[in-house]
């Protein structure tokens, strides 16, 4: 299991929400729901009276965090020599762009393309104009 979770791996460590914090009482409402067996559309249903940016924002950190640990899994069966294309099938090849190193889609290993992808939106996610992490205490009960 080290070698899933090395830090030159592609395993990030999840992103916590602070306790006290709306965000966390929001992060807390959706781990129960999706750990319940429940209807996933009632799981991901906007609880009434809560911010709908806050509770898009805690999804996608979750399920950043839970493809993560699955690539993080399978990342050691795939390799450039194992996986020389980034596709979806046979019908399907995904290129890199990022407009920076990579200025027109380029074919990668695949996975050299999922350490691109895996660092691109954890940028994203860590951009505070994207994702602000100013969020109020919550309130007394």
């Amino acid at each position: 299991l080290k070698q899933v979770f090395s830090k030159d791996k592609t395993f990030r460590p999840k992103r916590k929400f602070e306790p006290g914090t709306q965000r966390f009482e929001l992060h807390k409402r959706a781990q129960a729901s999706l750990n319940s067996g429940v209807d996933l559309r009632a799981a991901v249903q906007l609880p009434s009276g809560e911010d709908q940016n806050d509770w898009v924002a805690v999804h996608v950190v979750d399920f950043f965090n839970r493809i993560n640990l699955i690539y993080g899994t399978i990342s050691e069966f795939c390799t450039e020599r194992s996986c020389p294309v980034m596709s979806g099938g046979p019908k399907y090849e995904y290129r890199w762009q990022d407009n920076v190193k990579y200025k027109k889609p380029t074919a990668l290993p695949a996975p050299q393309y999922m350490n691109l992808l895996m660092d691109w939106i954890e940028v994203q996610i860590n951009n505070e104009n994207i994702f602000p992490t100013r969020v109020s205490k919550c309130e007394e009960e």
